[in-house]
């Protein structure tokens, strides 16, 4: 039998374990995107999709141009083995999306820094609308009681649907209780969609639009069980790319990163740049406020800066016929640099040649295009393609760039 010395020295040792916090392991985790499909690049499309996405109306002669481009329908999907067609970088590009598991099942989402929303394709749509998507199968028990979402564009496009607590995983890293937006309808435009099954939003929670009370984008609910609570952006241009959570990877980007604070009033990760430079110009002192955006294709900015970088394309124009600036395909366009926190970011020339006006064409559409009718600028894959960029949700959250290092 243990003496009263030893039975007190025993629990004195289990008192002291039990206070100890014990800490667990923080994650670390990178996503890859997958290749979905090859599509035809139309500049005046993209815009369309830019100004419905923030709510505005498509100008007129915008539609019109998006009908004069290259169509999805010219273009044969991937092949079963994975594998891309031959086809010129020029005139297609392939969309990227990441793998996410909502209730066991996995469905392919476009991450998105310029969204709060967390929506899916879903088993309360019309089977019509779902032919050729994975979707969310629902959980009657978990719906959340009242709440309802809508996403509107503004030619009335737009998605809508109820809301539900489930289980969401992204690279092994759980929400147990996600609020996810399961669509009741959408729009033809997505339903004709078939390679996007929803999108993942990644801004801060407070552009989230469930009502009458919003909800937590995923990486709020998920920051505090990752090492740190940043997430990594690292697009490609012409390759998939990738997204860092808990970590910042020190291969795949050169030099130092820059870091600023991010202004989150709105729900953005808005920031400023504080001038910009062509080609091998002098630095222009202008103050250039706006969003980086995953989710938005061109790079858009002020018509001043606009009209000083093409003045610098030899036989551009800003064309009513094609929705924006083109200039010969043959030009090989100036580099085009952002100033943040003193430092050049620059974009290299031939990022900004997006694609030809029409197939087979001479006249090319230009990969930085005005802010008019949108209402701020957007700092969108144009961009972010030669960057590494540190997206960190701490107490003062912040962005930071670096270059990427092979253009």
């Amino acid at each position: 039998m243990p003496s009263f010395a030893t039975i007190t020295a025993a629990l004195a040792l289990a008192g002291t374990a039990l206070a100890t916090p014990v800490e667990l392991k923080k994650r670390e985790f990178s996503i890859e995107q997958v290749a979905r499909k090859t599509f035809a690049k139309n500049g005046p499309a993209t815009i369309a999709k830019t100004f419905r996405k923030f709510g505005k109306v498509v100008p007129e002669h915008v539609l019109k141009a998006a009908a004069l481009g290259p169509q999805d329908a010219e273009v044969s999907v991937l092949a079963d083995n994975g594998s891309a067609p031959a086809v010129s970088g020029d005139e297609y590009d392939s969309l990227y999306l990441s793998p996410v598991e909502i209730a066991g099942k996995t469905v392919h989402l476009d991450f998105d820094t310029g969204s709060g929303d967390l929506w899916v394709f879903s088993s309360l749509q019309a089977s019509t609308q779902l032919s050729g998507h994975d979707y969310y199968q629902v959980d009657a028990s978990k719906q959340i009681s009242g709440a309802s979402w809508r996403i509107s564009y503004g030619d009335g496009s737009g998605a809508a649907g109820k809301v539900y607590a489930d289980k969401v995983v992204v690279g092994g890293v759980t929400a147990t209780s996600q609020a996810v937006e399961a669509a009741t309808s959408v729009s033809s435009a997505f339903s004709s969609d078939t390679d996007t099954d929803g999108l993942l939003g990644l801004s801060f929670s407070t552009l989230n639009t469930v009502s009458p009370t919003s909800q937590k984008t995923w990486f709020d609910t998920v920051h505090t069980q990752l090492a740190k609570p940043l997430f990594a952006v690292s697009l490609k241009y012409h390759s998939p790319g990738t997204y860092d959570f808990g970590y910042i990877d020190t291969a795949k980007y050169t030099g130092e990163i820059t870091y600023g604070d991010v202004d989150t009033s709105q729900g953005w990760w808005q920031i400023t740049f504080s001038g910009y430079t062509v080609g091998n110009g002098s630095k222009v002192s202008s103050s250039i406020n706006g969003i980086t955006d995953t989710g938005t294709t061109l790079l858009y900015l002020p018509p001043a800066v606009v009209k000083a970088y093409y003045a610098k394309v030899s036989g551009s124009s800003n064309s009513n016929t094609y929705g924006g600036y083109v200039f010969p395909c043959a030009t090989t366009p100036p580099d085009f640099s952002l100033t943040f926190e003193g430092v050049e970011q620059r974009v290299p020339g031939k990022y900004i040649n997006y694609s030809p006006v029409e197939k087979g064409s001479t006249s090319c559409f230009g990969g930085i295009q005005t802010n008019d009718g949108i209402g701020m600028s957007i700092f969108g894959d144009i961009f972010l393609k030669s960057k590494f960029v540190v997206h960190e949700q701490s107490e003062t959250p912040r962005i930071g760039f670096a270059d990427q290092g092979v253009f």
